[in-house]
Parts: structure tokens; sequence; C-alpha cells
């Protein structure tokens, strides 16, 4: 199982350092995300100051761009970072889509396959192999002259990743991406149950196996050495879930445990905008069962028990937890495991 997580990047300018820390502490992956900053800008810088480390965003919202703008930037970043990228792309909600971008939504499953496959009959021309000729729903395609063509990326093109939730745009990911992020509001029974579901009903549509996609599953990680330390990233981690809980797309998850009821009521506090108390209902229970919890010494241990037989990688997610040196330890633990007989 592959080790991933995120940059914590507040200015754009520190990318080069902290994608490098990443890559000594020993993770095989690192990825930018599309909050305060465009999440392709930083690997530049990432991917002049690492050798090994695969880059990848996780996620660029992909109806706020095109496939031509995506294909473009995905097809600079795998030359610049000489074939260590990959393309992360997710949907966002309606809001934000129309309202924040001024871009249009409709059919958002749909359109993010649509997307997927322009960027890939992009690719095909790029790399010799078709004729530009892609006409859609949402997206057309047709012309290609050479002054904008850049010709095959020495590296190859890059995997395209989908991230999702529901069960429509779970299955995008099985049909058409090469790989799937798995979102952290999840348990082992609900990627058992909801996920995988998805992910084979479109391997199926596509005539393709598991063994065609590549599933990372972002995981809420809370660990610490100091008692003090161990309250804090808890409260951080019951903060995070009680905000993901009361989101009437998460509801899935906690149907799976019989805890339907817990979202109406974080929904309502919500909206009352009672966001401490909100932390209160998540319990040691909820918090153990959604998020991987325990000693630094045991964590990998539990992260494998969480994940194995399920994920080809894992996106360790720690909010507000100890500053990256830190989970050097657990890193090392989990390259060590993998490397046992029959790991994955």
């Amino acid at each position: 199982m592959r080790i991933y997580t995120t940059a914590p990047l507040e200015d754009p300018r520190d990318a080069g350092r902290s994608f490098r820390q990443l890559e000594e502490i020993g993770y095989d992956g690192a990825f930018s995300f599309e909050a305060k900053h465009d999440p392709f800008l930083p690997l530049v810088l990432a991917a002049q100051s690492t050798r090994r480390l695969q880059l990848g965003t996780a996620i660029a919202i992909a109806f706020a761009r095109n496939p031509m703008n995506l294909a473009n930037l995905a097809y600079g970043v795998q030359s610049i970072s000489e074939g260590r990228f990959l393309l992360g792309l997710g949907s966002q909600v309606r809001p934000h889509i129309q309202n924040r971008f001024g871009m249009p939504w409709s059919k958002p499953a749909a359109r993010m396959r649509e997307m997927v496959l322009a960027i890939k009959a992009i690719f095909a021309r790029w790399e010799g192999q078709a004729e530009l000729d892609f006409r859609g729903e949402f997206y057309r395609h047709t012309l290609m002259i050479p002054a904008f063509d850049p010709g095959p990326n020495p590296f190859g093109p890059p995997p395209i990743y989908t991230g999702g939730f529901g069960p429509l745009m779970t299955q995008v990911a099985g049909e058409v991406a090469d790989g799937f992020f798995g979102h952290p509001f999840n348990s082992r029974l609900s990627i058992e149950r909801n996920v995988m579901p998805a992910i084979e009903r479109g391997l199926a549509k596509s005539g393709r196996q598991r063994k065609d996609i590549d599933l990372i599953f972002a995981t809420l990680t809370v660990t610490a050495d100091r008692e003090e330390d161990f309250e804090r990233v808890k409260l951080a981690a019951r903060k995070q879930l009680a905000f993901y809980g009361s989101t009437p797309a998460y509801r899935p998850t906690l149907d799976c445990h019989g805890w339907g009821e817990l979202h109406l009521e974080l929904n309502r506090m919500s909206k009352q905008n009672r966001w401490d108390e909100m932390t209160d209902l998540i319990d040691d229970e909820i918090l153990e069962t959604l998020a991987v919890v325990g000693p630094r010494r045991e964590i990998a241990a539990r992260l494998r028990e969480r994940l194995d037989g399920l994920a080809d990688g894992v996106s360790l997610t720690h909010n507000r937890a100890p500053d990256p040196d830190h989970w050097a330890d657990v890193v090392a633990a989990l390259r060590a495991d993998r490397s046992r007989p029959g790991a994955a």
C-alpha cells in the first residue's frame, strides 16, 4: 500500500521546501489541493525540488475548467516533473461552480465522465494515436493545428484520477478513470458496502477489471505522543467529522452503522450555527469508526487493518496534527509493513 499525503500549503512559495520535506520523510507521493490557491502552480516548484516523489492534484476542480485547458496543464506538469504527475479531478458542488467560478452545472457524473474521455481524446491526438474528433453532450473538441499541438509527451500522458463520494460519481471512476480518490468520510464497512460495489459496476460497464484502476483512500488519521496533543487532534477530527456528518450527501456512511438520525441532528444544528455543540455529538465510537485513532507506535497497523485488501494507497489526512516530521515513524512503519511477504 503506497503512502501519500497532502502538502500543508498556506503560501505557494513554500511548495519547494514543503514537498521536499515530504519526500525526505519517505512518502511515495504528495498532493496539492484547490482551496486558496491554484493547485497546479505549486507542483511546478515541487517538481524542481524533488526527485522521486509522485505529484498530483487532489483535487483540481474539473468543472471550473475545460478539457483542453486541463490537458495542457497536465501535459506541462508531466514534462516538468519528468513523468511523476497524476491529474486528480473533482466536481465541487453546484453553488461554487455556478456562483464562484461562473461555470455551468448539470448532470455532474455524466459531465465528469465526458470530461475524462475528452482529455484522453486530446492526449491521444497529441500522442499521434488518433485525430481529434470528440463530440459529446457537454464538450466538443474537433480542432487541433500544428501551432497548438505539443506532440508526444516524452514521459507519456499522465494518468487521470477522479474523486467522489456518491454511487454515480464513484461508478464513473470505475468506468473511465485510471484511479480514484476515496473520501475521508468513510469507514471500512462503508467502503465495502458503498464504494467498492460502485467501482465494480463502473469496471463491468467498461469491460475492465479491478487491476485496471488504482484506489487511494484519504483517511483521517489521529495520533500523537503527548496526551495534550492527542486530545487536540481528536477534537479537530471530531469537528471535521461533525461538519461532514451534517452534509446530506455524506449520510450513507452513517447509515451503514445505523447512525442516520445523527445526520438529521447535525444538519439541524448546522443551520443554527451550533458548531461547537455538533462536535460533542461525535463520541469515541463514531470517531474511532470513521477515523483511524491510536498511539503513534500502533497507527500503522491500524491503518492497514482499515484498508488492507481494499486500497492500493492511503493518503494520510491529519488536519492540525503535529508538524510533518512527526509522521516519519508512521511512514517508515507503513513502508516496512508492506515489505512483508504477501503485503500489497
